[in-house]
Order: structure tokens, then sequence, then C-alpha cells
């Protein structure tokens, strides 16, 4: 089922995949959208309920005039409150995983578990490769071609126009929000306190094996990691193997 819920002004979007589990909330990274959380949802049921946010900018989301770090945590602290599901387990895929932890640290209360897959505490994002995306092709094959290697990962955002086929996102502002998830954000990290599950893919260039494991030594509670022989996008790349990494932790958290 889609939802739609107003945050100043703006429209946000969001998949509750439904079924009577627990929710567990799902935030996908950047050229993604919520859509992306489809096959894990289904993994998980019906023990678990995915409900997965259209991020600003993506999807069926508004687009946003900032994408700072405190806009999209307070999008994170909006969608939760909207959906009034109490305390809940929280996983994010890249962009998402900054989010995640982010919210997590800001808001201990509501966190009960938190799944960060495939980015650290320290993030450099290669921009620059965003702006030689594909645009505007004039058919889907046409750009699921264009798109090379990369096609998988963005068949989600395919979208059709008027005059052809597109993204779902805008390239600008998909710039604008990887710079500004550039940077240190250790002081959050360490301030998580839920138990947490770090998901690595051992052919990512997101995250070395060095960093994510700095990360599970310097969390302050309890924290593991999980490592697939993947590239960054675990959960596409193997995702029988990372639904049951997911599974085993929520099950023991």
């Amino acid at each position: 089922m889609r939802g739609f819920f107003a945050v100043a002004g703006r429209r946000l979007s969001y998949l509750d995949f439904g079924g009577p589990g627990t929710p567990v909330l799902a935030l996908h990274g950047h050229y993604n959208e919520a859509s992306a959380w489809a096959p894990l949802a289904e993994a998980l049921a019906p023990q678990w309920r995915v409900i997965a946010l259209d991020q600003r900018g993506h999807g069926e989301s508004d687009r946003a005039e900032s994408y700072e770090r405190d806009d999209y945590v307070a999008d994170v602290a909006a969608f939760h409150q909207h959906l009034g599901v109490g305390p809940v387990a929280l996983l994010g895929h890249s962009l998402g995983g900054v989010n995640a932890y982010q919210y997590a640290a800001r808001h201990a209360d509501q966190v009960t578990a938190l799944i960060v897959e495939d980015i650290g505490a320290v993030v450099e994002v290669d921009w620059v490769f965003t702006t030689k995306l594909t645009r505007h092709a004039p058919s889907r094959e046409a750009l699921a071609s264009a798109s090379g290697a990369m096609a998988p990962y963005l068949e989600r955002s395919f979208r059709q126009t008027e005059d052809g086929w597109g993204l779902s996102f805008d390239i600008e502002d998909t710039v604008a929000s990887q710079q500004a998830l550039d940077g240190d954000h250790w002081e959050d990290w360490e301030s998580v306190s839920s138990p947490t599950l770090l998901i690595r893919g051992t052919r990512s260039d997101g995250l070395t094996a060095a960093h994510a494991r700095e990360m599970i030594a310097r969390h302050t509670g309890q924290a593991s990691l999980v490592e697939l022989p993947t590239g960054h996008v675990v959960h596409q790349d193997a995702p029988v193997e990372f639904a049951a990494a997911v599974r085993a932790f929520l099950g023991s958290s």
C-alpha cells in the first residue's frame, strides 16, 4: 500500500508492504526508492512488516530545496511519527544507513534495533559519477542499455515521461545530497545505543573491512558485523543471504 504525508509543505511517499508482523522501517540509498525493499519485505513476512520511505527527492516524494543531514533526519522523525507504531527497528542502505544511525543516535528511545548496510562513519562519495548518469532515453530498454552495469540498481527508479524514459530522481539534487552526506559522522555513530548490525559487501568500494571493524569497536553498545561477497548494494546482490542476516539479527534483538 502506498501512503503519503506532509512535512513542511512537501509531500513524502512511502510503501507499507503490510502483514501482521512487527514493523521495520526501511530507508533506501541514492538512486533508489522504497520499492527496492520489496524482496526483503517478502522474505521477512509474516513475522516482520516492512514500511519503506521514498526519501526526499526520490521516488514519489517531492523534491526539496535542501538535502542536508538534519533535513533527512527530520524526515525520518516525521515518517515515524506519522506511522504511530511506537519504538521500532530501523534499517538503511548507504544514504539511508547514515540517516538511520543518525536518527537512532538522536532519538534513542524510538529505535529498538538498527541495521546499517554498507556505509561508514566517515563518508566520501564520488558524486562526479552521478553527473555521468544517462538522464533520458527514448525507451526503457534504451535507458537500461545506456545505464550499463548500473541498470539493475537503477531500474526501480526508471520512469516513463511524455517523450521517453528518465529517472525518478533529479541529478543535481542527488549531487547536492551526496555532497551533504560527505563527512565525519563518528559522533552520531558512537552515540547509538540500540543493538546494531552492520552489513558489508566485501567487493564494495563504499565501506572497507578496516573501517567496518573500527565501527564495531567504537560502537558503545551491542554491535555485530556480517560480510557478504557482494558489491555496495548487498540486499540486491545477495538477497537471500541478506534477508537471512537481517532475520537472525531481528530475532535476537
